[in-house]
């Protein structure tokens, strides 16, 4: 039975005890309600999380090829190509020829991507605040860390 990106809204009540212990299910649960979260507030500035990934990843790890930035992002590199022309369109990022190799790009974020870039942090940060509403903030920080554990294992596999 396929997967659709649209769910029935449900009551937690109703839902077998063991579907409600089940991490997978609900690490899955969480990520479909991040990211409608997410994407929500994003959305009111034109943006995607992609858009974010990248513009976050040229500000803190300074210019790079799409290749490196693919990468860097989990973006696949068909997928950046897009990403990156829509960012260009808006001239929140600039790419020129590498004189290193001129087959390849260098993407630079442009001083009016770091503006808006500095606009997405604090959707960003509402976004987060929204979806971790009913978490203290110790409880925050474990998650994170839990949560950046089980992606440290997998992802180095």
């Amino acid at each position: 039975m396929p997967e659709h990106d649209h769910h029935a809204p449900i009551n937690p009540a109703a839902v077998p005890a063991r579907l409600r212990s089940l991490t997978s299910r609900l690490l899955g649960r969480g990520a479909l309600h991040a990211e409608r979260i997410s994407n929500a507030h994003l959305a009111t500035a034109g943006a995607t999380r992609w858009h974010y990934s990248a513009l976050v990843t040229l500000r803190d790890s300074g210019p790079a090829s799409q290749a490196a930035l693919s990468e860097r992002t989990g973006i696949h590199r068909s997928d950046m190509v897009a990403v990156l022309g829509g960012l260009a369109d808006a001239r929140y990022v600039e790419r020129t020829l590498d004189p290193a190799d001129r087959r390849r790009n260098i993407v630079t974020i442009t001083p009016a991507g770091r503006d808006h870039l500095s606009a997405l942090d604090r959707l960003v940060d509402e976004s987060q605040e929204e979806l971790l509403a009913p978490l203290t903030s110790a409880e925050r920080a474990e998650l994170v860390r839990l949560l950046r554990q089980l992606d440290d294992h997998h992802s180095a596999r």
